[in-house]
This record gives C-alpha cells, sequence and structure tokens, in this order.
C-alpha cells in the first residue's frame, strides 16, 4: 500500500507557481507515494453554490486525516495562511510533518528557527532539520528524513 501525502501549498493560486508543483509531485510520484494535492482534489467545487468555500475546506480536512503526513510549502513572510491552518490540523492529529522553505528571508524572531516556533513542535526537538528542506535536492537526499519516511512500509 502507498504511502499518502497532503500536499500544502500555494501555488495553485498562480499559473506560473502551479507549474512548480508536478517538480514536487514528481519526485512524490518517484518515491511510490501517493499525492493529495488540494487544488487538483478540489478543481471539481465551484463557487455556483453559496457554500463553495466551507465545501472547500471540507474537503482539504477529510484528506488531510486520510494521509500519512505532510509535505508543507512555507515560503513567504508569513507563509499562506491555509498552509498554516492545515499545518496546525497536522500536529493536532499527530501526522508525519515536513517543511519545505527556499525563500531566504527570515520569518521568526528566533535564531535556531527560520518560522514560527509553533509550527517546529510538529517536528523532532533534535534533528528537526532532517525533516526541512530548502531545496528540491533536499528532499531527494538520503541525509535528511523523506527518503527514509517514504521507503518505509506502511503500518
Amino acid at each position: 500500500m502507498k504511502k499518502k501525502l497532503y500536499l500544502a501549498n500555494p501555488y495553485g493560486f498562480s499559473k506560473q507557481t502551479n507549474k512548480l508543483l508536478y517538480e514536487f509531485i514528481n519526485i512524490f510520484n518517484d518515491l511510490n507515494v501517493e499525492v493529495f494535492e488540494p487544488f487538483e482534489r478540489t478543481k471539481h467545487i465551484t463557487q455556483k453554490d453559496d457554500n463553495w468555500a466551507y465545501h472547500l475546506a471540507e474537503s482539504n480536512f477529510y484528506d488531510l486525516k486520510k494521509c500519512d503526513c505532510i509535505f508543507a510549502i512555507v515560503n513567504g513572510t508569513p507563509p499562506d495562511e491555509g498552509v498554516m491552518i492545515e499545518l496546525g490540523i497536522a500536529i493536532a492529529l499527530k501526522k508525519k510533518i515536513f517543511l519545505f522553505r527556499d525563500d531566504f528571508r527570515n520569518c521568526s524572531d528566533n535564531n535556531k528557527y527560520p518560522l514560527n516556533l509553533m509550527l517546529f513542535l510538529g517536528l523532532p526537538r533534535d534533528n528537526w532539520e532532517k525533516y526541512y528542506f530548502e531545496s528540491l535536492q533536499d528532499i531527494k537526499s538520503n541525509e535528511k528524513g523523506f527518503v527514509k519516511w517514504a521507503k518505509n512500509k506502511v503500518n
């Protein structure tokens, strides 16, 4: 059985950044991980229904619950608020968490962590850097934690 990954990201809001999603998805697919990408999975929800926003959020929540991990793209200062909420839910659900940030700007008031301290509650206290990626090559690195997680069998 394939592991399931929820790809929390703001890239679907822009045609240019949407193209970047496929670079991530290809890496995950190469590691035999099923990707739940929220923009793709909710494209059937249209604004014709007055409750479309609620249905979209509800769909993302249920997808996140079904997944084994969340891989969150956390660029920006601050990062996208929807991604931050998804991370909060993932922390509460005790999902495996991976963070990607190739944005060089500091987004923290602490020298140890590059983002809001609460996000690191979802990562191991020691060696959190293994679950934090600054490039696409980092994701594929055997020295980081994603490849090891992807190759371990589902319980």
